[in-house]
């Protein structure tokens, strides 16, 4: 099969025009096509006039002599011959290991750290101490509704099966380079992803998707032998001589001591009090830069317009995305992240009498406003003191804040870019309904963030404004805080993926500090699966 590359389409592109294309850039009759599939697709919109799609295509000839003698001439650049796929099964342990291996957390660190166990053999022994999708999807729709009375301290945005990710837009791009990345995709598909998410640049599953996949990895993981305890929290670890020896936690039935030479950590980047006992317990730890601002909202259709010109509303586009960066002359680094395209602001805290947000986006992405979090780069420096959670102490502080400063309800502080921009708080909003649930309360983000923040903010707002047309339109709604884009703190791992001072202990993912995204936690749950096979293969 030849994979060959950019390759323009139009956005009304059909069948017949994929093997037209094909066959014009190989030099051969249609005729020969005997198979062409998309492999790869973006969206080209850097001529408002001529919105397009870029393609790779997998084209496969009549004649098998002539793919070679063609893949031979192409450049690089323009084609390639692929390998043949050998399909091998990966190599089974004839029996579970004893101690078999524990992964704390089912987000998708946790998630794909224990499918690749199960997968194996090793049939691993799961610690979610949040709920089952189903359940933490009412809990949370509930406490949507409701607010601070609603709140569930174990079964939220942050805490259950499928972790943070399971209450976003699903993305799944990420910019580390890892072989894994295909795997992942393709694992997804096979437990119920759509398969677009194999040839977009930019793929996503949304919310209403991602938990069913979810659902049925956890269920396969079960079949192969795996246990899951939901409502199950690690409290302690038990080492001697710097080896893993048991771990502690706890559920509705009491206290449980397991034992264990090999533990997957993958708490998530949320779980405080597991931060506060490793460091208690003199596990190797150090502070790490991370983000702090707010959701931004606009009107989807204005993002579309911004993005696509005439060609906004193309039911083949769907609702643009964005991704903005710029660097101010004071050294501060204001970014968007998680853009949601027809998405909302979510409410994500784990901890009560906080407000957090995030956001969320369905598969349709059909919402009637974008968002995306308009974050703030902050180092060690401007953290409260040298202690390895500092970082996490000051999350704490500001989402504590926002709870007062939206009424002790649930609700969030939120304020107009134009009165952002004019140092004054706003007292109504403009044409942007902010769709944050259980509500807002309308201020002044001048009394919520840091001053250094909110003054990047207002530097950063008219540039990246003139990147994106409408971006710092005055009617722009600015809800916060977003505190929650990455972990604080990095629990440190040295040989093998392991802690030093702590053999068997492999910190994993987004909450350890070695990912930053769905895509890139689950690769990282791959490897510490691996380096764990490795010593029992």
């Amino acid at each position: 099969m030849l994979r060959i590359h950019n390759i323009k389409l139009p956005l009304d592109h059909t069948r017949k025009t994929l093997i037209s294309c094909a066959a014009k850039r190989l030099g051969v009759p249609a005729a020969q096509i005997a198979c062409c599939e998309i492999a790869r697709r973006s969206v080209d919109a850097r001529k408002k006039n001529d919105v397009c799609f870029v393609v790779s295509l997998d084209v496969s000839l009549v004649d098998a002599q002539a793919e070679r003698r063609i893949a031979a001439r192409l450049e690089p650049s323009s084609g390639e011959l692929l390998p043949c796929e050998t399909g091998s099964a990966p190599r089974v342990l004839p029996h579970a290991p004893m101690p078999r291996p524990v992964v704390v957390g089912m987000g998708p660190a946790g998630l794909f750290a224990a499918l690749t166990l199960a997968e194996h053999g090793a049939q691993p022994i799961v610690l979610e101490r949040g709920q089952d999708v189903d359940t933490r999807t009412r809990d949370v729709a509930t406490y949507w509704e409701s607010g601070q009375s609603a709140f569930k301290s174990e079964s939220n945005v942050q805490f259950g099966e499928g972790g943070a990710g399971t209450f976003s837009d699903g993305k799944l791009n990420t910019g580390t380079k890892d072989a894994r990345i295909a795997h992942v995709l393709r694992t997804f598909v096979r437990f119920g992803a759509p398969r677009d998410i194999l040839i977009d640049a930019k793929p996503h599953i949304g919310t209403d998707k991602l938990a069913g996949v979810v659902r049925a990895m956890r269920e396969h993981i079960l079949s192969l032998g795996g246990e899951v305890h939901f409502g199950a929290r690690m409290t302690r670890l038990i080492c001697r001589d710097g080896v893993l020896r048991a771990v502690v936690w706890e559920d509705a039935q009491g206290v449980h001591e397991l034992p264990a030479d090999a533990l997957v950590l993958a708490i998530g980047h949320s779980a405080r009090d597991t931060f506060t006992m490793l460091h208690e317990s003199h596990f190797a730890m150090a502070q790490k830069p991370f983000s702090i601002g707010a959701r931004i909202e606009h009107p989807q259709a204005l993002i579309d317009r911004a993005q696509y010109g005439a060609f906004a509303g193309h039911p083949a586009l769907g609702a643009a995305d964005y991704k903005l960066a710029v660097h101010l002359p004071s050294g501060r680094g204001v970014y968007t992240f998680c853009m949601c395209p027809g998405g909302s602001v979510v409410a994500a805290a784990s901890e009560p009498e906080s407000v957090v947000t995030n956001g969320m986006s369905c598969w349709a992405r059909d919402g009637v406003n974008a968002n995306s979090a308009l974050l703030v780069g902050i180092g060690p420096e401007d953290f409260p003191g040298d202690h390895p959670l500092a970082g996490m102490f000051l999350q704490r502080d500001i989402e504590r804040r926002a709870f007062v400063l939206g009424g002790c309800t649930g609700k969030a502080p939120c304020q107009t870019v134009g009165d952002l921009l004019s140092g004054r708080a706003s007292s109504q909003p403009g044409s942007v309904t902010p769709s944050y649930r259980p509500g807002v309360v309308l201020g002044d983000m001048a009394d919520l963030l840091p001053g250094f923040v909110v003054s990047a903010m207002r530097e950063a707002l008219p540039l990246l404004g003139r990147r994106l047309q409408g971006f710092d339109s005055p009617d722009a709604l600015l809800t916060g805080p977003e505190t929650r884009s990455s972990s604080p703190v990095r629990i440190l791992r040295g040989e093998n993926l392991q802690s030093p001072g702590a053999r068997g202990v492999y910190p994993c993912g987004e909450g350890a500090g070695y990912a930053g995204g769905i895509t890139s936690a689950a690769v990282d749950g791959v490897r510490c699966a691996q380096a764990i096979l490795e010593t029992l293969l």
